[in-house]
């Protein structure tokens, strides 16, 4: 345990349980088979191209044949191998990804993106493309200019990190209208009908960071706040968690201190927590609301601030060289890979397989420290 943590006798353990998808073969009758399409065709007097569109859901089919094909469906209890339907078809599943783009501010959107590739390389021989379009984090004006682009193509399915609420509402009405489902990944906004959202509770691990520190300080320190971005006003998860912070300290909201850094370079960081530090000797807690976190603690190293507690967000290679250090005590991390990927397969499931899709899949909130970061993966 860190020597800046007061109370050392406070504990706290994370179990990391790893979710593997395991993919049951489509069993039932096959089309060559007893009890298959051809043997539905004959029962219903019908043709195999009739029977074909009621299995797949598709018009020229009267009310009442398709009725009566559907009733002997069920008798023989058929069940379609999709898989095989769509590799004989070899329709292309068209789907795209709207995401931040990666920067040299961060690596958290690289890690995203292999999410996505990993999907990618699991389900391209079953016919499905993905397109990958761009943002800017920095830049709410760059989401409609990708988002006008994505729509250009074909599209079935898109998967988005819905950072700026007023641009991602405008966005998601246009898909609404188009009949395209999509899925928030990284941060959710439940009232714009996404089919899931893969990722953290963002009130909860702002609320989770808040009750940690809490254990670490006296009652009389304060913490530091710092967001690191242009566009604070309109960035969905980081004001999220900063809601979540000041809920778990409630009638003491006097013991944060709030500081919006506007750009990411180091004079800028350095000058704007310096400030902060200088005019109030009682904050003994910093606590970074995105995962810039490092850039904070190469600030606190070389003005020889060794003695405040850091926390910060996401497993990246640069948070982890200054968790070891012991620079930064708790990063707070949610799995941006599995995020990623299981948006991308959500899609695939719901699209191709018909299958069920729950409506919120929380990822786990997860406290990595100097100890047990060796054992972590996202």
């Amino acid at each position: 345990m860190s020597p800046k943590i007061k109370y050392p006798n406070q504990f706290f353990f994370t179990t990391f349980g790893y979710v593997h998808v395991h993919y049951n073969s489509m069993k039932g009758k096959q089309p060559d088979q007893p009890g298959g399409v051809k043997e539905i065709a004959r029962r219903a007097k019908v043709s195999i191209a009739t029977v074909d569109r009621v299995i797949h859901n598709r018009t020229g089919v009267s009310a009442k044949t398709r009725a009566r094909i559907e009733k002997i469906i069920q008798e023989l209890n058929y069940q379609p191998n999709i898989i095989a339907s769509r590799l004989a078809s070899r329709k292309v599943l068209n789907l795209a990804i709207l995401l931040p783009a990666v920067s040299t501010e961060t690596d958290y959107w690289e890690i995203l993106l292999a999410g996505v590739s990993q999907a990618e390389d699991e389900i391209r021989q079953m016919g499905v493309r993905i397109e990958r379009y761009y943002y800017d984090f920095n830049d709410r004006t760059s989401f409609p200019k990708a988002a006008r682009q994505l729509l250009k193509g074909p599209l079935d399915g898109v998967l988005l990190a819905p950072l700026f609420v007023d641009e991602a509402t405008a966005f998601c009405a246009q898909l609404q209208e188009k009949n395209v489902p999509y899925v928030f990944i990284n941060s959710d906004i439940p009232s714009l009908g996404s089919l899931c959202y893969v990722g953290p509770e963002l009130f909860r691990s702002g609320y989770l960071a808040a009750h940690l520190m809490a254990y670490c300080l006296q009652p009389g320190d304060k913490i530091l706040m710092v967001n690191m971005t242009k566009e604070i006003e309109g960035l969905h998860p980081l004001l999220r968690k900063e809601e979540g912070f000041r809920a778990y300290f409630g009638e003491k909201p006097d013991r944060i201190v709030k500081t919006d850094v506007p750009e990411s370079n180091g004079k800028t960081i350095e000058r704007k927590v310096a400030e902060a530090l200088a005019a109030d000797a009682s904050i003994k807690a910093i606590f970074v609301t995105s995962s810039r976190v490092h850039l904070i603690a190469q600030f606190l190293e070389s003005a020889g601030k060794k003695d405040i507690l850091v926390m910060g967000y996401d497993f990246l290679p640069e948070n982890v060289s200054w968790l070891q250090k012991g620079m930064i005590d708790f990063l707070i991390c949610q799995k941006p890979q599995e995020q990623a990927y299981r948006g991308i397969m959500t899609l695939y499931q719901h699209l191709v397989l018909g299958a069920p899709v729950e409506k919120e899949h929380f990822m786990p909130i997860d406290i990595i420290t100097r100890e047990n970061h060796m054992y972590y993966k996202n």
